[in-house]
C-alpha cells in the first residue's frame, strides 16, 4: 500500500542521481522564495491581513501551544488518511480553501486552472473562490476525476446569485461554501497604502462576466464597457446574510450549504438547526477583523457543539502537515490550506502547488506514523493538548 509518506523517500532517492527539489518541501522557505519571485501587489494581497496582522500571524503561532502525544508499540505500517465527506470520497482529509486572487498568482493569469490542475494531480479537493480568472466551469473541468466544492460570496442581486449556485450545481460541484464575513472589506493597509484592490481593476471577475443574470444587469457587455460591469460588480457584491435567509440558500440548490466563519458554538448550533450541512470554522485567515483569537483555539468549542450531526471544515493557519493533524485532533473532518499553496502556484505552477500539497500529505502521513496513529479516528481519539496551561 502506497502511503503519502512515500515523498519522501523519492526525494531522497533522486538526490542519490544528484537530483534535488524544485521547490522546498518546508513552509519558511518557500515563503521566503515566493516573495522574491512574486511581483509586490499580488505578494501583498495574499500576505496581508487586517489591521497590524496579530489576528493573521497568531493563526499560525497558536498551533505552537497544541501538542500531541505519542504512543508506542502501535503497528503503524499502514496507515489511512482517508475520509468521505458530502459524498466525496477522499484520500485525506486536506483540501485548498477558496482564495480570491488565486487567478493573478501565476504568471499565465490562469493560476485557478493551474490549481484545479494540482487538486487533479493530488486527489486534493480544490474550493474555487467566486472570485476567479477562469469560469467556474472550466474551473471544474480542470479538476478532472477529484471532487471540488464551490464558494460564494453572495451577491445582493438574488438572481445573480440563484445563477451562480446553479452553475456551480450543474458544472458537478459537491458543495456550496457561503463565506459570511465578506459582505464588506476588512481594513487592510497592505493595500490601502498603495491603493490596490485587484477586482477593482478588472481582475478575477469572469465568474460574473460570464453570467447571464449579472449581464442582464449591464448596458453593454464587459468586453465594450469594462469599466462600468466593474462599477456593477462593486454595487452587487456583499449581500447581508441573516439568519432569515437560511431557507432562501436552502432553495437555491439540492446541494450541501456549508456556511463558513462560524467561530462560536451557540451559532454553529444555529446553523444546524435552520439547515445548514456544513459547519466551517475559519476567521478568514486573519483577513477581515483583527483582534480576534486564532482560529485553531476556537476549533474545538465548535467541534463540540456541532457533537457530529454535520461535518467540520477548518481553515486559517495551517502551514504543515503536522498543523493538519492537529485541526484533525481537535475536531475537524476536513482542513484547508491556502497561503501555502499560493507560494506553489507563483513558483512553479500547477506542478509547484502540486509540489506543496505532496509536502503537506508527506508530513501529515509520518507524524501519524511515528505517533502510533495509524488512521484519522485514532488522531480524534488521540486529541491535541494544550500546552501552555
Amino acid at each position: 500500500m502506497a502511503h503519502f509518506g512515500d515523498f519522501q523517500n523519492a526525494i531522497y532517492y533522486a538526490g542519490l542521481s544528484g537530483m534535488q527539489p524544485t521547490w522546498p518541501v518546508d513552509y519558511a522557505t518557500l515563503k521566503t522564495r515566493a516573495e522574491a519571485a512574486m511581483p509586490p501587489s499580488v505578494l501583498n494581497y495574499v500576505q496581508g491581513g487586517c489591521g497590524d496582522e496579530w489576528t493573521q500571524d497568531e493563526n499560525a503561532r497558536a498551533f505552537r501551544h497544541w501538542g500531541m502525544v505519542p504512543r508506542m508499540m502501535v503497528d503503524c505500517t499502514q496507515r489511512d488518511l482517508s475520509t468521505q465527506t458530502f459524498g466525496m470520497s477522499l484520500a485525506s482529509p486536506l483540501f485548498m480553501a477558496p482564495i480570491g486572487v488565486t487567478g493573478i498568482c501565476t504568471q499565465d493569469g490562469h493560476g485557478d486552472l493551474a490549481a484545479a490542475r494540482a487538486s487533479a494531480a493530488t486527489g486534493v479537493p480544490l474550493t474555487a473562490s467566486t472570485l476567479s480568472n477562469d469560469t467556474l466551469e472550466d474551473v471544474h473541468a480542470a479538476c478532472g476525476d477529484t471532487p471540488a466544492m464551490f464558494q460564494l460570496y453572495t451577491p445582493r442581486d438574488k438572481d445573480v446569485a440563484a445563477s451562480l449556485v446553479s452553475r456551480a450545481e450543474a458544472a458537478g460541484y459537491k458543495a456550496i461554501v457561503v463565506t459570511l464575513d465578506t459582505w464588506v472589506t476588512g481594513w487592510r493597509p497592505r493595500d490601502l497604502n498603495v491603493s490596490n484592490f485587484p477586482q477593482l481593476r478588472g481582475h478575477v471577475l469572469q465568474n460574473y462576466f460570464s453570467d447571464p443574470a449579472f449581464r442582464r444587469l449591464l448596458a453593454k457587455p464587459p468586453e465594450e464597457d469594462l469599466r462600468a460591469a466593474i462599477g456593477t460588480w462593486g454595487a452587487t457584491f456583499g449581500k447581508v446574510l441573516t439568519w432569515d435567509d437560511m431557507a432562501w440558500l436552502k432553495s437555491l440548490t439540492a446541494l450541501p450549504i456549508v456556511l463558513k466563519g462560524i467561530c462560536h458554538p451557540n451559532d454553529a448550533r444555529r446553523a444546524i438547526d435552520t439547515g445548514a450541512d456544513g459547519i466551517y470554522v475559519s476567521n478568514h485567515g486573519g483577513r477581515q477583523a483583527n483582534g480576534g483569537i486564532a482560529a485553531i483555539d476556537m476549533l474545538a468549542p465548535v467541534a463540540d457543539a456541532v457533537a457530529g450531526r454535520v461535518p467540520v471544515l477548518f481553515d486559517s493557519g495551517i502551514r504543515s502537515g503536522t498543523d493538519v493533524i492537529k485541526a484533525v485532533a481537535l475536531g475537524a473532518d476536513l482542513v484547508g490550506v491556502g497561503r501555502p499553496y499560493s507560494y506553489g502556484l507563483a513558483l512553479g505552477g500547477a506542478d509547484g502547488c502540486a509540489h506543496v500539497l505532496r509536502s503537506i500529505l508527506a508530513e501529515a502521513d509520518l507524524l501519524m506514523a511515528v505517533n502510533g496513529l495509524p488512521d484519522l479516528n485514532a488522531v480524534r481519539a488521540a486529541g491535541a493538548t494544550r500546552t501552555d496551561r
